[in-house]
């Protein structure tokens, strides 16, 4: 009975440690830092705010920007450099416009990338949900499974539906 309880401490500090090593990874802090610039920058379309967006995307781009692709690992900087460049594109026409139009238009293509780089990469430390629109026919990422839809804002807030689920990173 003894071995089998020192076996259970043992590999509850292993998972332990685990976890607070991948949480001291520098690559994962900024990874996260961009997806929580880009649910801000989410948060302030779905309030149909067109000055917070602008500053939010400022910060999103300052996000994508600082990610520190040496410590990413091979295919993890494959992956990175073939999203990073859209993604300070949309970024930066977000952040240059005062049209929350415009500004809607261009968070359709950087929700697709965000996507494609956060289910490649791996490194959310928190559970997103892929919702998607089915007047506008496109995708954004969410903090949460209840759909407000940054799209259309306060005039169709929960048109959508939830298609998929990214579980944290282990």
């Amino acid at each position: 009975m003894k071995p089998l309880k020192t076996l259970i401490i043992l590999l509850t500090v292993l998972v332990s440690y685990s976890s607070v090593k991948a949480q001291d990874n520098p690559a994962v802090t900024a990874v996260n830092k961009v997806l929580a610039a880009y649910l801000d920058v989410k948060n302030a379309l779905i309030a149909d705010n067109s000055a917070v967006t602008k500053a939010k995307a400022k910060d999103l781009l300052t996000a994508v920007t600082a990610v520190p692709m040496d410590k990413l690992t091979a295919d993890q900087h494959k992956t990175w450099m073939t999203y990073f460049e859209k993604l300070q594109f949309d970024s930066r026409h977000i952040s240059e416009s005062d049209a929350i139009d415009h500004q809607r238009e261009h968070f359709t293509s950087l929700s697709k990338n965000m996507y494609e780089t956060v289910k490649a990469l791996k490194l959310n430390t928190s559970t997103i949900y892929e919702q998607y629109c089915p007047m506008k026919k496109a995708t954004w990422l969410s903090e949460s499974n209840a759909v407000k839809n940054p799209y259309y804002g306060k005039q169709m807030l929960t048109c959508g539906s939830t298609k998929e689920t990214l579980a944290p990173a282990k």
